[in-house]
């Protein structure tokens, strides 16, 4: 039997937030379900004309029957595979906006992103590797074997962050306006790279009976429940969170309503936001202090640290005018502005 699931006030949230972010994985029915059962497939009604409403019916989300990719001879790991498009498609994203202000070519920012990335793995790596010794005490050589999956974002953004300010300095590049370049990058890279958790099926959440559970292999069962149970998708909500903080940091940046340096403060105040709930629902092994695991107190810190300055941007802004009609102006820092093409 598995132990038994608590009832948690946010299911009705997560239930809302995901029926808006996948329609491609559900199917839209004006009727109640009148206590019928979900089949494992994509379920479909018929019409009612007594009752109305409208439901998102996903049997459950399968896992993959392996974790890699083969391509003829060549075996390619699937984690590995999400982390590089990840990484790709964050580069594309950075150069075209690098480019759009005059700030550097893609070229550059492809320079500048090859050591963000090194960094990142290490600092993400060692991040990881801290937080949970008790695993790799008795097994060091496991500390390199990145394949297998474990990678702490918090490390990953710390090291990533450093090791590419440092080159686009060397480059030239100014910090701020290199930040707020890849503010909306990177949690790109995070939405396409924790479908990497999908493939190993790893740091899923806590049962539920929501239509879109996750379906775990018996070999991946985590002890004391039963096969057929099914888990909270938490890669899935952290993807379509980090989508959707990507499109607003974008919209965001569109309007001109931030000083230099803040579109980054603000993606980050807005993964930690979401890590903060999403780290809630995990049942794989963390440190836990006063209550709650070790990442969801990381989230604590960083989100306490950045809201109380972007809040303070917004009350100064007000104050003295800086927001005229919406818009930030970059009192202030005008020589930046100039040669960087920031506004």
């Amino acid at each position: 039997m598995a132990p038994p699931q608590p009832a948690i006030s946010i299911e009705t949230a997560i239930a809302v937030a995901t029926t808006l972010g996948v329609r491609s994985m559900c199917v839209i029915v004006p009727q109640a379900i009148g206590g019928a059962a979900l089949s494992p497939a994509f379920a479909t009604t018929k019409r009612s004309t007594s009752l109305s409403g409208v439901l998102f019916l996903v049997g459950s989300i399968p896992s993959p029957a392996s974790s890699a990719i083969h391509l003829g001879p060549i075996r390619v790991t699937a984690y590995g595979l999400m982390i590089g498009l990840g990484v790709l498609a964050a580069v594309w994203l950075a150069g075209r906006r690098a480019e759009a202000r005059g700030l550097a070519t893609r070229d550059e920012i492809a320079g500048v992103a090859m050591w963000a990335v090194l960094g990142g793995l290490v600092g993400a790596r060692l991040y990881h590797v801290a937080t949970d010794w008790d695993r790799f005490a008795s097994d060091p050589l496991a500390i390199p074997a990145l394949w297998r999956g474990g990678l702490g974002i918090p490390g990953g953004l710390l090291g990533g962050v450093v090791a590419g300010l440092v080159v686009a300095r060397r480059h030239g590049i100014g910090v701020r306006p290199m930040l707020d370049v890849a503010a909306p990058a990177i949690p790109l890279a995070q939405a396409i790279g924790r479908w990497g958790n999908w493939w190993n099926q790893e740091l899923f959440g806590r049962p539920t009976s929501l239509p879109w559970g996750l379906r775990i292999d018996e070999s991946n069962l985590p002890s004391g429940y039963s096969p057929g149970t099914t888990f909270h998708p938490t890669f899935l909500y952290e993807s379509m969170w980090n989508l959707g903080l990507c499109v607003f940091l974008l919209l965001l940046d569109r309007r001109r309503s931030v000083r230099p340096g803040r579109l980054f403060m603000v993606s980050l105040g807005g993964y930690f936001a979401g890590r903060f709930w999403i780290e809630g629902l995990r049942i794989d092994p963390a440190h836990v202090v006063g209550g709650l695991r070790w990442n969801q107190w990381v989230s604590i810190a960083v989100v306490g640290v950045v809201a109380p300055i972007i809040l303070m941007d917004l009350i100064r802004g007000r104050r003295t005018g800086d927001v005229v009609d919406g818009v930030a102006l970059n009192m202030g820092s005008t020589d930046e502005h100039v040669e960087t093409g920031i506004s």
